[in-house]
């Protein structure tokens, strides 16, 4: 019985490591992304040396991209500590709140990049390029 209480513990330090390795995954996302973005040559020259907006929507569409990756590792991190370590009822309802914020900036973002809601498909901004119809 003391050897499952042991088990027990090691599974959920463990568990605990592996949701806090994900959150530093997510912030590290985003500081490369702000750095690696930031210093490039490319971006830099299309941000000061062009009268245009070419460059600043080109900075802001990445930066966009990997801000919503980071905040589905964050979800994925928030899941995986409350479900595994304390699925009370109050934590899961905080759970449900945190996914519910992270979806709408995840959904503010993806409309701030490409001028259409999620759940709206290429053709909503004239884009016949998008993935193809599934069968």
């Amino acid at each position: 019985m003391e050897t499952t209480g042991i088990f027990a513990d090691t599974l959920r330090f463990w568990i605990g490591w592996a949701a806090f390795g994900i959150e530093l995954l997510a912030v590290a996302v985003i500081l490369a992304a702000v750095v690696i973005m930031t210093i490039s040559s490319q971006t830099i020259r299309h941000l000061f040396k062009r009268p245009d907006e070419s460059g600043y929507e080109r900075y802001k569409h990445r930066l966009g991209k990997a801000l919503l990756l980071a905040l589905e590792l964050l979800v994925a991190a928030d899941v995986v500590r409350t479900v595994t370590l304390a699925p009370t009822l109050q934590n899961v309802a905080v759970l449900g709140v945190l996914v519910l914020v992270r979806t709408i900036l995840s959904w503010s973002l993806i409309v701030e990049m490409e001028g259409r809601w999620p759940w709206q498909g290429a053709a909503a901004r004239g884009d016949e390029t998008g993935p193809p119809p599934r069968d």
